[in-house]
């Protein structure tokens, strides 16, 4: 019996480490969560010309977002999410991605 626990103790030392290893490895490793995207936001100032500067964050990158005020138009965000225009007239916006998920009112930003 005393040898029977001898041999089961070398087996279980001679075990390669690849095969103990991934098991040990997927135990100790904590959960990570995926990035959660950003909330979309949008802002908008007073350019020095009296006109209005829009630009939003935190949207789908390379999608096109509508944006309406005073006018309307779309554009198309950046790989980062970003869209940027200047020279609008009116200081109040919403900005609705192109399809329908988020809409959010532009908030103004006064320096």
């Amino acid at each position: 019996m005393n040898r029977t626990r001898r041999l089961a103790a070398v087996a279980f030392l001679a075990t390669p480490a690849l095969a103990v290893g991934p098991a040990v490895a997927a135990q100790a490793a904590a959960p990570v969560a995926a990035k959660a995207p950003s909330a979309a936001v949008c802002h908008v100032e007073t350019e020095s010309n009296g006109k209005y500067h829009l630009w939003g964050v935190g949207f789908p990158s390379g999608t096109k977002v509508t944006y309406r005020g005073s006018s309307s138009g779309t554009v198309s965000t950046d790989k980062s999410g970003r869209f940027d225009l200047g020279g609008l007239s009116g200081s109040k916006w919403v900005v609705r991605t192109s399809n329908g998920k988020t809409t959010v009112t532009c908030t103004k930003v006064v320096h």
